[in-house]
């Protein structure tokens, strides 16, 4: 399952990046509810971890394929940029609310994906995830279907330590 799923999300985080050529992603290590992997890219080594909701809401809809990722790029000086990716296209106005335990963070939307809308707040978001237990990311569809993903945050720490010196 996670094997697919990071395929699955490296293709969307190629095309997403509009990076051309690159590998497959390795998957580094499985840590719990979040995998490490990386990839080779134009730019150097790519690492990231992921992880699949252990929840989705409403259940009637297709959900697609969704994902939570943090990525490092160190070629191109991105160090853990949190990314939520749907498996369908967001309301373009719409935005992403991530709450952890209980802080929220807004992320703004880019078709089906959507970054931390302050940069700024891309450490204090890693953080909470680090020191969370549970993660829960709001959206809405393009066709206004509200929709609601948990994720558990179980073994996100040792994922991001695994990745932390990626070259």
């Amino acid at each position: 399952m996670f094997v697919r799923s990071s395929v699955t999300a490296l293709a969307l985080i190629l095309a997403s990046s509009g990076i051309a050529s690159a590998q497959s992603p390795t998957r580094i290590e499985q840590f719990n509810a979040w995998g490490a992997y990386s990839y080779k890219s134009n730019g150097g080594t790519v690492c990231y971890v992921l992880s699949v909701p252990t929840a989705k809401e409403p259940q009637n809809v297709n959900h697609g394929d969704i994902f939570f990722v943090v990525t490092q790029r160190p070629g191109q000086n991105i160090s853990y940029e949190p990314q939520a990716m749907m498996g369908y296209p967001m309301r373009p106005d719409s935005k992403v609310n991530v709450t952890i335990d209980s802080k929220t963070f807004v992320l703004f939307v880019k078709d089906s994906s959507a970054w931390v809308e302050n940069a700024a707040e891309e450490p204090a978001m890693v953080a909470a995830m680090r020191a969370g237990k549970s993660m829960t990311v709001k959206a809405t569809s393009a066709r206004g279907t509200a929709t609601t993903y948990t994720y558990s945050l179980s073994g996100i720490t040792a994922a991001l330590n695994k990745i932390e010196d990626c070259k």
